[in-house]
């Protein structure tokens, strides 16, 4: 039997739809098939948490591509559609209905799934996710009909979900099992900004917490009873506590995988014809010389990029500093680079911290792991020259805002 050309995208979301695109793109003009579980046609998820939870853009401006664009680029686009089986000998994939689809190279972008809270009563009505659009039009709908919500998980999708609910006039108790917010991503310094954001706008942030039940009466949450005894009332509980890669599929078929399906630096798999990006993806970045699993919509819209001229035969690596945004009341944020708990020496800051209004390096060894800027704008470039320079850096030049950034690799 002659070898399938079919090009296959399991996961039609972000990821999915830009690999789709660039395979067009750069030329390939054979079969290409996107399939994808939801309904839904590819879609962007951080409006979810942001502007289309808040009802400030429409539900058409989160879509990848227009309506159209699928069949004028002549990609099979199959929503509502379960893959049940990879099989990497065959080349072929098997559906939920047992028909088989055939492929030359396969990219997987199966996402990730939010992890669900292990407690007694976690399956009450108005115990609410957020992954997909459709979990966002009930947090939506939550919002418009209840008076005080409780969130569990201060990561960030809980505060960018608290700050939503605050925004549409909703009481909201946040409630974390660490000390402060976020961390472990950001580490003390930087994470009692957001704190202080979150009371400062009368969010009733309570850290050190734990979860021992969601009460309920008929059926829906009445509110979440902690550890310590205490009650919080709440017509609807949020849950934020973090996502986990969607791996069954890879795992079925004999791929590696270590927290994600386990790539190269081109995105390919163990399997030479298979290859993943985004949420699902742990690849190996040039740059920091490891493997990493990033979960942040940057990776999903750049990544697939360079697997799609990879599956073509290109000789390309993803080697883009992460990075990743948030928006938050009157702050807004962006983050370049990628620290580990513990693997930094020394913050840096320059700005005012209290106003808001800075830049934040993480630094070891004097070198530029990271840098978050808050409020500050167009630094994006020369904070991402730092990290991927390696160089070491005088702290003293770092905090001071009279010095250029651009100047700070200057010899």
């Amino acid at each position: 039997m002659a070898r399938d050309t079919t090009y296959l995208i399991v996961g039609a979301s972000l990821a999915g739809a830009k690999a789709a695109q660039t395979l067009r793109e750069q030329g390939f003009d054979g079969p290409l098939v996107l399939i994808g579980e939801e309904r839904e046609r590819p879609y962007e998820r951080p409006p979810l948490s942001k502007d289309y939870l808040q009802g400030k853009a429409e539900r058409e401006t989160i879509y990848v591509h227009p309506a159209g664009w699928y069949a004028d680029h002549d990609v099979d686009l199959r929503l509502g559609t379960a893959i049940t089986g990879v099989d990497p000998a065959a080349h072929e994939v098997t559906l939920a209905d047992d028909t088989r689809v055939r492929y030359a190279k396969l990219l997987l972008t199966t996402g990730s799934t939010p992890r669900r809270l292990p407690v007694p009563g976690a399956g009450l009505d108005r115990v609410l996710y957020l992954r997909r659009v459709a979990d966002s039009d009930r947090i939506k709908d939550a919002f418009r009909s209840a008076s005080r919500v409780a969130v569990i998980g201060a990561g960030w999708i809980g505060l960018e979900t608290a700050a939503a609910g605050r925004a549409a006039g909703v009481e909201v108790t946040m409630l974390e099992r660490g000390e402060l917010p976020l961390l472990r991503v950001l580490g003390r310094e930087a994470a009692k900004v957001f704190a202080g954001l979150h009371r400062d706008h009368a969010v009733d942030l309570r850290c050190g917490v734990q979860v021992a039940e969601i009460t309920g009466s008929d059926g829906r949450a009445s509110g979440v009873q902690l550890a310590d005894g205490s009650h919080i009332e709440a017509d609807a509980v949020i849950v934020g506590v973090g996502i986990t890669p969607a791996t069954q599929l890879a795992m079925e078929a004999g791929l590696e995988v270590d927290n994600g399906i386990r790539v190269d630096a081109q995105l390919r798999s163990s399997d030479p014809d298979i290859y993943a990006a985004g949420d699902v993806a742990n690849a190996f970045h040039p740059l920091l010389g490891r493997h990493i699993r990033v979960e942040h919509w940057a990776n999903a819209l750049h990544q697939p990029q360079t697997a799609a001229k990879a599956m073509l035969g290109q000789d390309v690596a993803y080697d883009r500093v992460p990075y990743f945004y948030t928006d938050q009341y009157d702050l807004g944020m962006e983050y370049s680079g990628y620290v580990e708990p513990d693997r930094y020496d020394q913050v840096v800051f320059r700005g005012n911290v209290d106003e808001r209004k800075f830049i934040a390096f993480w630094l070891a060894g004097g070198r530029v792991l990271a840098g978050m800027n808050v409020n500050v704008w167009d630094v994006t470039d020369p904070i991402q020259a730092l990290v991927r320079s390696g160089k070491p850096v005088e702290a003293s030049r770092l905090a001071d805002p009279q010095v250029p950034l651009e100047t700070l690799l200057d010899n």
